[in-house]
């Protein structure tokens, strides 16, 4: 799903990789030690067991605390006026900061979770056609919005003042965690409706959503589209989710992608 752009190049096709998870804590039940107390009397390699078995308990009730790294996202992108203003180095900053982000995930079917419907307000993006840099900053949109509803299996885009451009999409569920996306319509101007060309389709694969009930910053929450897209979620409930989108030519001559970042509304 070409998330990144409004009016996706009619010559493109979008691959999207949405990532979903929730916190989780694991512990497992204390064992007693069964072994003889003289350890005199054991081999070494029954040494070396029980120390390798001992380790795990320790391993994989290690959980990682995601809290630090989306405020630091935040902090990261606060300054850069939704992108316009990042350096390439900039852009490198936030993509680390979310690729560690997406490393604490755990949803194994985020399309069977309503976490997905919400409304999305950009405030990052590295797509030079959402911020428009070429033209005079009276003339950018200021706003742009995202609506997925994964009841109705439908999206739109939406581009605020002062042109108020659309496009609107269905979703198909391929699995529990990807769906086909083939846009329908475009609107200019929010009024004039154009319909979209067949080939104007692509993919959205979800693989991170955090429902973590605490989180901070006015409990705001991260996305990141890996190769392409990151966005935030603002919401009561503190949940995370990740997208990706990836442009190529359909004669694979070329790829290009872009970082979009938004914040739920």
């Amino acid at each position: 799903m070409a998330l990144s752009s409004l009016s996706p190049p009619l010559t493109h096709v979008a691959s999207t990789k949405l990532y979903l998870s929730y916190s989780t804590s694991f512990s497992f039940p204390s064992i007693q030690n069964t072994y003889p107390h003289n350890n005199t009397n054991i081999s070494p390699l029954t040494k070396k067991w029980q120390n390798n078995v001992s380790f795990f308990p320790a391993f994989f009730n290690k959980t990682k605390d995601p809290t630090p790294i989306k405020q630091e996202l935040l902090q990261a992108i606060a300054p850069l006026d939704r992108g316009a203003d990042a350096t390439p180095q900039d852009q490198q900053i936030i993509d680390q900061i979310a690729c560690r982000l997406e490393a604490c995930n755990p949803t194994k079917e985020p399309l069977n979770s309503s976490l997905l419907n919400g409304k999305w307000e950009l405030i990052y993006t590295t797509s030079k056609s959402i911020l428009q840099i070429q033209r005079p900053k009276i003339l950018r949109s200021r706003l742009n919005y995202q609506a997925i509803n994964v009841d109705t299996l439908r999206a739109q885009n939406m581009e605020g003042g002062p042109f108020f451009n659309q496009v609107t999409a269905d979703l198909t569920p391929l699995n529990t965690q990807k769906v086909a996306v083939k846009f329908d319509y475009f609107k200019i101007a929010g009024l004039i409706p154009i319909k979209a060309p067949g080939r104007a389709r692509g993919e959205l694969e979800i693989t991170y959503l955090d429902e973590e009930l605490s989180v901070p910053l006015d409990h705001v929450d991260v996305f990141h589209l890996s190769l392409s897209i990151i966005k935030l979620h603002k919401s009561q409930h503190g949940r995370i989710r990740f997208f990706s989108t990836l442009m190529t030519t359909q004669s694979n001559t070329s790829c290009t992608s872009d970082s979009t970042l938004f914040l739920g509304i």
